[in-house]
Order: C-alpha cells, then structure tokens, then sequence
C-alpha cells in the first residue's frame, strides 16, 4: 500500500520540526549565557523546555495520528494529555513572567494563587476529559478527534492569557516599550490561534504562534537584558577607572618618597598604607612644624572605601593645618574635632594618635584619640607596647578636651605607630594576629632600619592570616631616632 501524506500535514510537521530545532537552539543560547542573572536564565530554560516538549508531544501524535494497534493508542492517549498539559503551562509561565516583570503591587499574591488555581483547573479539566472523551478521541483505527467540550481544553490558558492582558493594560508602561510590545505579541497571537482553531482543521496555527511570538519575545527580553548589561559593564569600568584614579590621589596625598628626608641626619623614618579595598580610611602623615619639630600623625577613620577615604583627607588636611599654626598636639585633636563636628551628618568619627618630636632634644609630646597604644624601642631595650591615656575619637561629640603625655626617645630608640588592622588581622580560623604577635616581629627586626622593621610586621601579619581575605587596612610606621650627630671636629652637625 502506498504511503500518502497531505500537503497541510507535511507542512506542520516541517514547521513542528523547525520549531523544535529553533527552541532548542534558544534553550542552548540561554544556558551559555554568563551574564544572565539566575531567575531570568531558569525561567527561560523552563519555558522553552515546555514549549519544546508542547511541539514534541504533537509531532509525536501527527506521526503516530492512525497507526493501528492497542499499544499505539495508549502512546497516543498520552502524548495528546501531555500536549495539552504543556499548553496549559506555557501560559501559566507566561503570566507569571509578567506577573514578575510589571509587580502590580497589593494584587500580585493573589493572582499567583489564581494562576495556580487555573492551572490546577486545567490538569482536572484533562483528565476528566481524557477519561470520557469529551476534549478529544481516537476512533477504532487511531485517528484524533475532537471531542465535543473541545474548548474546555483551552479555556484555563484563555483565562491566564486575558489576565495578563489586563495587567498589561493597567501597568504595561512600567517597563521598555520594546519589552511591552513583544509581550503584546506573544499574548495576542496565541489567542487568535486559539479562536481560529476552535472552529477549524488544519494548519496548526497554535504552533505558528506559540514559536514565532515565544521566539520574538525572547530575542526581545535578551537583547534588553544585553543592553543593560553593556550599560552595566560600562559603568563598573568607568567606576573601575575612577577608583584606580582615586587610590592614586590617594597615595600621593600620603608622604611615599623614602628615605623622606636624606638631608636630614636626626631620625629615619618610613611608613606604608595597604587599604582592604581601592581605596582606604586609614592614614599616616609626618611633616616639619619647623626646623626643629617634627610632626607625626597615625589615624583611622570609621568605616571602609570611598566615603572613609574622603573622611581621612578631610582629616589629615584638618590635622596638618593646625599643626602648622604651632599648637600643641592636644589643642589639634581639639580644634580637629571642633571642625569634624560642625557638619557631621553622617556620625563619622576617626582614631588619631599625633606627637610633636623635638629633633634636638628627642623629647615627643603626644596627644591619643582613640587610637592603638604606641610601641617603642629604648636606645638600650626591647620593643614594647606604651599604654598611654586615650581620649575619645575624633568626631564622635563636639567639646571635647585631650590630654597631652611626654616619651623621652634618647638617641637609637625607635618608635613604632600602627592601625588595628594589623592586630586585629583574622586567619581562616577566625583567629587574631593580636599585639603580643605584633611586638615578637617588631623584636625579630628591632636592630634593623625603619623599612626593614616595617616589612618584618608586614611578612609576619601575611604568613598568619595566609589565603584568608584582608578585611581591614593595614598602616604602620616607624621612626629612628638618632640625634643630633656629631662631626669629627666635636661640633655639633
């Protein structure tokens, strides 16, 4: 017997075949995408599963639609229940991407449980109708029919579909005209399907519409998503740029030449500032008050990044200015803290330690906001830790008054200044570098130059912590102290 195959039937078996290849094609594009974040690329990956599963189940009746045999029919009876199951689905996925897209506020839990409540309808509506032949039958030979309550099948999707147009209507201008319009295709195209094919046989114009507006509404999401996406990555470049541009400014507002002084043989000193992020709150600073008095500033300011680096250069600035004008370092963490508290809104406050080293006499008058105990080294003795009086940080209330203390650094004693970020530096097992870690370094390397001490703190806070991630700036300091030298003829230098 010859084989024969109508030309409407050829038709949509090509065009179910095509739109098989195509879904696929997109289910492959979204899962290779990187950039997609994870609900969108799983709803879509969910949706074009059930679509390709919807022409699936019908290319798999067309093919088998009058094939004798019991085993054929139970075959048939199954992939049409799963047909119409994948149609009810598409809709329901449908309105619940708009439903998440446009969130209509008050009304959005409700609808959730509506839509579940129609999809549920639908699954009853099948099985009922399978059981009884009133949706669709295959006669003696295996031939689909219509049954007559043909329309019941459609009627729960119908239902979901007219939803979203009235939430379309009522908050369609939320989102991208582009966005909306590919929406109104992918809800108007099914339902003309819909109406045409309740009243006709042949080309199956479900199929057309389903894929080519699904399709449509995809590129259309995507290319919006891409979009957004490029628009995204430019930004974080541009915002990359000016953070690199920023910790630059940053280190150049911090004194970074050493040796600092080389023309001056009274002390050596050396400092380093490794921020946690781009750009950091804490600060070091060193400058002459005149020829003879040095000025020497540590600080920490709350917090972390962009808004602490601003704070620290307003700080600094504020700090260095009035030490200039010849106060002592008690009536400058005052006059700072008057400034700082003036227009605080954002309740910033900052850790400072500052001292005024007279280069002739080796005599420090330091004055401690808040800030970490010093750490000095004797002419003749170990590192150890000053536990000096603190005050109360700066900016934390406005009035406040400091106290002033005196540390006598005779020639070849050494001073060492630092953050909390370097004692409080965690390894994996959450536990602290701690002080105690801090001075065995500082001793390890206290006959060495400024640097070299510096870098020994450092090396050690790395081998502690390791891989585990820098949650804290690290700033120290250090300062020799040598003293006046003397030339061969017994003058002073």
């Amino acid at each position: 017997m010859a084989f024969a195959i109508s030309t409407v039937t050829l038709i949509n078996l090509l065009f179910i075949a095509a739109g098989i290849g195509i879904c696929g094609l997109c289910f492959l594009q979204i899962t290779s995408s990187t950039h997609l974040r994870r609900e969108v690329r799983r709803y879509f990956q969910v949706f074009f599963g059930v679509i390709i599963l919807y022409i699936a189940t019908h290319l798999a009746r067309e093919l088998m639609n009058g094939l004798p045999g019991a085993g054929v029919r139970a075959a048939l009876l199954t992939v049409t229940f799963a047909e119409m199951l994948a149609a009810g689905f598409m809709a329901f996925m449908m309105s619940m991407l708009i439903l998440s897209v446009l969130r209509p506020e008050k009304h959005g839990k409700p609808l959730q449980i509506v839509l579940i409540a129609l999809l549920g309808l639908h699954l009853l509506l099948l099985i009922v109708g399978q059981t009884r032949g009133l949706i669709y039958d295959f006669d003696a030979a295996n031939v689909y029919h219509r049954g007559p309550a043909y329309l019941l099948s459609n009627l729960c999707p119908m239902v979901m579909l007219v939803i979203d147009a009235v939430l379309m209507l009522r908050h369609g201008r939320k989102i991208d005209r582009r966005v909306a319009t590919a929406f109104w295709v992918y809800l108007i195209a099914p339902i003309v399907a819909i109406v045409i094919q309740g009243f006709t046989y042949g080309l199956q114009l479900i199929i057309f519409a389903t894929v080519g507006a699904a399709v449509y509404m995809f590129s259309v999401i995507i290319r919006d998503l891409n979009t957004r996406y490029e628009k995204q990555q430019a930004e974080s470049s541009r915002l990359e740029t000016e953070l690199s541009l920023a910790t630059r400014i940053q280190a150049d507002m911090l004194p970074n030449i050493f040796p600092a002084y080389p023309e001056r043989e009274e002390f050596d000193i050396f400092a380093s500032m490794n921020p946690a992020k781009e750009v950091g709150g804490d600060f070091y600073d060193f400058f002459f008050v005149d020829d003879d008095h040095l000025g020497i500033v540590i600080a920490d300011v709350s917090g972390k990044g962009v808004p602490a680096a601003l704070f620290m250069m307003i700080s600094k600035i504020l700090a260095q200015n009035y030490a200039m004008t010849g106060r002592s370092p008690k009536e400058v963490l005052e006059a700072v803290n008057a400034q700082i508290c003036t227009n605080n809104r954002e309740e910033m406050f900052v850790t400072m330690w500052l001292g005024l080293l007279d280069l002739n006499t080796g005599r420090l008058v330091a004055a401690n906001a808040g800030h970490e105990y010093p750490v000095v080294k004797p002419a003749d003795g170990s590192f150890a830790l000053v536990k000096d009086k603190h005050g109360f940080v700066v900016g934390g209330m406005p009035g406040l008054k400091y106290k002033e203390y005196e540390l006598q650094l005779d020639p070849g004693a050494k001073l060492f200044l630092y953050t909390d970020g370097v004692a409080e530096a965690t390894d994996a097992a959450d536990e602290l570098f701690g002080t105690d870690r801090m001075v065995d370094a500082l001793r390890s390397a206290e006959n060495e130059a400024p640097k070299e001490i510096v870098q020994a703190v450092d090396r050690a806070v790395a081998d502690f912590v390791k891989d585990a991630p820098q949650f804290d700036d690290l700033t120290m300091l250090c300062l020799h102290y040598k003293g006046k030298q003397t030339k061969p003829d017994g003058n002073g230098a």
